[in-house]
């Protein structure tokens, strides 16, 4: 059972609030890893965060259109017209503590790695593009764009050497999508770097001396994991790793 947290939407025209995640999460994650995805509402504080990773065999970060608030890592605040999902928030750093100090597998990709970062007391850049040397990693703007130019390979990662993605890989750098405009800044001291950008933004983290599988992408790996590489690969570790919880998990 794969926990998937939800973010805060809605439906029907702005009528309707709802706790989704975006089905290829769920699709992704039962065809690769052989398990049933639940999603978790972003009930915030409301759970028993010990509890709920307890009955879990691991857990994937999604990406999402609202950006981590910056109190939860002591940044400015973000302007009045920022979109935010304070519930989502919290759930999510909650749930990564609880999971990290169980011992259960986590997957992050897009806001799911800055979630990992925050939650273990690192801290974002609120808008890369505006900062000197920096590359613009945000999605095509415009109407009407289709979803093969937003998901489409855009820039090269390197890999660090000796690391797990290189593992995966057996090479040192890899092409990725790129929809996002916060990342990491300061890396969480519990963190170690896999992949970087060619301008220096951090592309993947691993959990140091990881028992299991703690690990988040900046790209979104759940796009096309068949036709790429590294994606499919760490979708693959994560479903090994969950596998081994069941076992622990159940005795």
């Amino acid at each position: 059972m794969i926990g998937v947290p939800c973010s805060i939407g809605t439906v029907g025209n702005g009528r309707v609030d709802v706790h989704s995640a975006a089905r290829r999460y769920v699709d992704v994650l039962e065809e690769l890893c052989e398990c049933i995805p639940v999603q978790i509402p972003a009930l915030g504080n409301k759970f028993d965060f010990v509890d709920l990773v307890s009955r879990l065999d691991g857990i994937m970060l999604t990406g999402g259109r609202d950006n981590v608030e910056p109190f939860n890592y002591g940044g400015p605040p973000f302007p009045d017209d920022e979109v935010t999902d304070p519930d989502r928030d919290a759930t999510v750093i909650g749930i990564i503590r609880a999971a990290v100090d169980a011992e259960v597998p986590i997957f992050g990709s897009c806001r799911g790695i800055q979630e990992m970062n925050v939650a273990l007391g690192g801290s974002l850049h609120y808008r890369v593009h505006v900062l000197e040397g920096k590359m613009d990693h945000r999605m095509p703007r415009g109407e009407n764009v289709p979803s093969e130019e937003i998901f489409k390979i855009r820039h090269m990662i390197k890999m660090t050497e000796g690391g797990l993605f290189a593992d995966i890989t057996g090479e040192t750098e890899v092409m990725v999508n790129s929809l996002h405009a916060q990342a990491i800044d300061r890396l969480a001291d519990s963190l170690e770097v896999e992949a970087v950008a060619s301008d220096g933004i951090i592309e993947g983290v691993r959990l140091k001396n990881d028992k299991t599988f703690t690990v988040g992408v900046q790209w979104h790996a759940e796009h096309d994991p068949h036709g790429h590489k590294l994606s499919g690969g760490l979708y693959e570790k994560f479903a090994e790793a969950a596998h081994q919880r069941v076992k622990k998990r159940l005795g």
